[in-house]
């Protein structure tokens, strides 16, 4: 019976260590990240130039998931998921960065061996160049690209809607030409796409409006021509819509008055024309900038308390006939601006104008009352 009762000690004892060498071994795997995803991230480092300040100095040691800066890994994985830099950021190192030097080079395809990725953030350095490497659009957990404020040229990988789980595309601020894929129309997750300030030119893909989570579409400082597809206004949770400074052509489409959250349009500097759909003047939309477009007609006589305009700019249009009595009923007007066009007749009056200065009026045919001259009896 004691041989018995020393035997079952035993058992357990050795049963206890294993148990102990197996803990211990699984806790030395997971901390330290794979040797080919360091070797990978290595690589891409090397063809990034950032003298000044050692952005890379902390990228040493064999655990990459360990005080490297800018380095994200899954705590259940540990396999690298994210990189950050962002030179605008508020921490010093990144504040002495812009006073010292920006970084320079370009994004190694090597990034594209990091296949557990879903964020990449190399943003606001102005001095990183080279392309966007095509075999991004394979990084399937990819969730957020911001590659904002750089000097990145090409175009955008046509692939890029194999990233379904992407909801933040930002480009902008750089150098990228082509078209929009019409692969990115795939991106059924996409809530937010900023390609602002770039050299995009044909399209906007007629359907848009399959990507139902989109809260913002900027795409504003391109040359990207042809109509603003319809679909666009069926995209309900649509926000802010941005396609200013391009070469833009044809109508408003008048559903964009009757989308429920839309509080900007900017379709400022384009090439648009016909009349201004009476539905914007009673929607949602309280920045509304049509200046400088070839928009003819009257201003909708449609204003009512809904109306709320932070922005109401009507500049540099052919609008002719009168300001619109109703626009008094408007509950808000804070900057309104009518001049170059070939308005006429009295400017109403009314709280919504006190405050407004004779250059919100000028250069029309024949406006006047307050803060312009006393209308001819």
């Amino acid at each position: 019976m004691i041989e018995t009762m020393d035997a079952k000690k035993s058992l357990v004892i050795v049963l206890t260590n294993v148990v102990v060498l197996l803990l211990v071994g699984g806790a030395t795997v997971v901390q330290a990240c794979l040797p080919s995803e360091r070797a990978a991230l290595l690589e891409f480092r090397s063809k990034l130039n950032e003298p000044y300040i050692g952005v890379f100095n902390t990228w040493k040691g064999q655990d990459c998931c360990n005080g490297w800066y800018g380095v994200s890994c899954d705590p259940n994985t540990h396999r690298v998921s994210g990189i950050t830099l962002r030179a605008e950021s508020e921490d010093p190192i990144f504040q002495q960065a812009k006073r010292s030097g920006l970084m320079t080079g370009s994004i190694s395809p090597a990034i594209c061996k990091l296949t557990h990725l879903s964020g990449i953030i190399i943003a606001d350095w102005q001095g990183i160049s080279g392309v966007i490497p095509s075999c991004i659009a394979n990084l399937l957990f990819m969730r957020h690209i911001d590659l904002v404020g750089n000097k990145i040229s090409g175009v955008i990988p046509a692939n890029i809607g194999k990233l379904h789980r992407l909801r933040v595309l930002n480009l902008a601020d750089n150098q990228i030409s082509g078209g929009i894929p019409s692969s990115i129309t795939r991106l059924t997750s996409l809530s937010h796409l900023d390609l602002r300030n770039n050299y995009i030119s044909g399209v906007i893909p007629r359907d848009m409006g399959r990507l139902k989570m989109l809260s913002r579409v900027l795409l504003s400082g391109n040359k990207i021509s042809g109509q603003i597809p319809v679909s666009l206004t069926r995209i309900y949770r649509l926000a802010d819509l941005e396609l200013s400074m391009n070469r833009i052509t044809g109508p408003i489409p008048a559903s964009l008055g009757k989308m429920s959250v839309l509080a900007t349009l900017n379709l400022e500097g384009n090439l648009i024309s016909g009349p201004i759909p009476g539905t914007l003047m009673s929607s949602s939309i309280s920045n509304l900038n049509l200046s400088g477009n070839l928009i003819a007609g009257r201003i909708p006589n449609t204003f009512g308390p809904r109306s709320y305009f932070t922005v109401l700019d009507l500049s540099n249009n052919r609008l002719q006939g009168p300001i619109p009595a109703s626009i008094t009923a408007a509950s808000f007007i804070g900057h309104l601006d009518v001049s170059h066009n070939h308005l006429c007749g009295k400017i109403p009056t009314g709280s919504h104008f006190d405050h407004l200065e004779a250059t919100s009026f000028a250069y029309n045919s024949c406006l006047c009352g307050k803060p312009l001259g006393n209308c001819k009896k």
